[in-house]
């Protein structure tokens, strides 16, 4: 016991393996202390071990045992066998429906974790602090903010709102089912904050689109002292990134190091969009050489965005030459390996790669189809790509959906095949999205079918009527199309909906900085000097 209490696990299993080999009767009070700490050792047999001699002893009806060995088969994950000591046990205190319902919980079980909670209460044991801020995360997991407010409101009447756990477990539930202003409310009444219950909050107001709220929290931090962790940072940079605030999630990652902080592998998976959204292919190449300084390549999260970041920014070499060198690769590395094969054109290494895949025996998903379709799409295999969609559900036992009927649509649309697409979308099974549409009317304008644009842009209109693409694209299909009334007729249309064009942006990365520029826009300090050359540069083209 002592040795278990002073955390010298491997003593104390050294010393019950003694008493077992000598035969020496065993009270349940070792029985207690072998089961704690075979839970805290590496070595799943030794729980088992523990918990066949204590059933041979007949000591299974010790509530305190069977706490005991259900706490350690949790910590393996081992639900089943931490059930069945649960079902054995004749008396079931507090501990022991905490113990499972956490034990569900922390092995992905949310579902089942509140099943336990509910039939806990129904058997008349009244939850306490610790079961509250334990099964408050299957409520975030499963997004159930009833639940969530209900378990709130027990916490409530029965006065554990002032528990630290309890409150952060509560933020953290509101934060993940979207509701940021109780996370707020709840956060706002806690007599004490740690770091966690922060980081609760800012995650509720970044995922809300509260980009603003989420900054003056942060900053709020500072003013009260309050000192960030990672996680801070990540809820930040990420915040950043999800409200499209691409450079201050950089600004943010600068300010991060300069503090001390070292990025892992979130902030990593994190930023890494932000080198493909402004196809920064430096400041890619920067964080690559971050991560294998740091050994964080092995890194399944890390190692897929760096694929996918290669590939936006245009070096589809430095993203295979990753995926190759990744150890294990799941089905999202694949996924994001065809895909970037896709957005190349190249169909024929997508189909390949799809082939690879199902030989190593990788199950693929609905992104996978998705991805190989749109390979087969700008490669023009239409063939290849009805046969994939053939075998969704025949040999795959995935549903195709409307993105991969849009999809098709679009395989028929670029190949020219414009009455097939046509035909196709109206035998879908579900309405049309804007997507196959979409694809229709792009593909009209390419091959100049003006009539299958009309119909295309109509239900456009019809589906997403303020989408100004829609109203350009048919304009100019009529437009060379030499149908000037008509034409006019659409910028009319556009005119009394009050839909306008969006200016077109672009950047520009000089040494770590990274410009935008807007049409019209003269925020730039060097403004000035910019508009003056690209006068003089139409003057010089206007003589030549």
């Amino acid at each position: 016991m002592a040795f278990t209490t002073h955390g010298l696990t491997n003593e104390a299993i050294n010393v019950y393996t003694s008493l077992r080999a000598r035969q020496i009767k065993l009270d349940k009070f070792v029985f207690v202390a072998a089961a704690k700490a075979s839970g805290s050792s590496s070595d799943l047999s030794r729980v088992k071990e523990v918990h066949e001699d204590a059933i041979r002893c007949g000591m299974m009806s010790d509530v305190f045992l069977g706490n005991a060995l259900i706490h350690a088969y949790a910590k393996y994950k081992c639900v089943e066998a931490a059930r069945r000591v649960f079902d054995d046990l004749v008396v079931k205190d507090v501990v022991s429906w905490t113990s499972l319902s956490s034990c569900y919980v922390n092995c992905g079980l949310p579902r089942r974790g509140l099943a336990v909670f509910r039939e806990m209460g129904l058997n008349g044991v009244k939850p306490n602090s610790v079961t509250v801020s334990t099964i408050l995360p299957a409520c975030s997991e499963l997004k159930d903010l009833n639940s969530g407010r209900a378990i709130h409101g027990f916490a409530m009447r029965h006065g554990m709102v002032e528990n630290l756990f309890v409150c952060s477990a509560l933020v953290s539930m509101y934060a993940r089912s979207l509701s940021a202003k109780q996370a707020r409310i709840v956060f706002d009444w806690m007599p004490h904050r740690d770091v966690v219950s922060w980081n609760g909050v800012l995650t509720a107001y970044f995922s809300n689109k509260k980009y603003d709220e989420g900054l003056d929290l942060f900053s709020q931090m500072s003013r009260e002292g309050v000192k960030a962790d990672v996680a801070t940072w990540n809820a930040v940079i990420c915040g950043c990134m999800e409200n499209g605030q691409t450079e201050k999630a950089l600004e943010m990652l600068r300010k991060m190091q300069k503090i001390g902080f070292k990025p892992n592998q979130i902030t990593i998976s994190s930023i890494l969009p932000a080198c493909s959204i402004l196809e920064s292919l430096t400041m890619g190449k920067e964080v690559h050489c971050y991560v294998f300084r740091h050994r964080l390549i092995w890194d399944l999260t890390s190692a897929t965005a760096l694929v996918y970041m290669y590939a936006k920014c245009g070096d589809l070499n430095l993203s295979r030459s990753v995926f190759d060198m990744m150890p294990r690769k799941d089905v999202v590395a694949w996924n994001t390996m065809i895909i970037a094969n896709a957005m190349h054109g190249n169909g024929k290494e997508a189909l390949l790669l799809f082939q690879n895949m199902l030989q190593l025996g990788v199950k693929p998903n609905s992104v996978t189809f998705t991805g190989v379709m749109s390979g087969c799409s700008h490669s023009r295999l239409v063939e290849e790509a009805l046969r994939i969609f053939n075998s969704m559900g025949r040999d795959h036992s995935v549903e195709a959906d409307a993105s991969h009927y849009s999809s098709m649509v679009d395989v028929f649309s670029r190949a020219g095949r414009l009455d097939e697409a046509y035909e196709f979308i109206q035998r879908m099974p579900m309405e049309p999205t804007a997507s196959a549409w979409g694809a229709l009317l792009g593909a009209c304008r390419v091959y100049k079918n003006v009539e299958l644009a009309k119909i295309s842009a109509k239900r456009l209109f019809e589906i997403e009527p303020h989408n100004p693409g829609n109203y350009v694209s048919l304009f100019n299909i009529l437009v060379n199309a030499k149908l000037w009334n008509e034409a006019s007729e659409i910028r009319i249309l556009m005119k009394n909906r009050g839909i306008t064009k969006s200016p077109g942006c672009s950047w520009l990365q000089v040494g770590n900085r990274v410009h935008t520029f807007v049409v019209g826009d003269k925020s730039n300090r060097e403004s000035d000097k910019i508009y003056k050359f690209l006068a003089e540069l139409e003057i010089w083209q206007a003589r030549n």
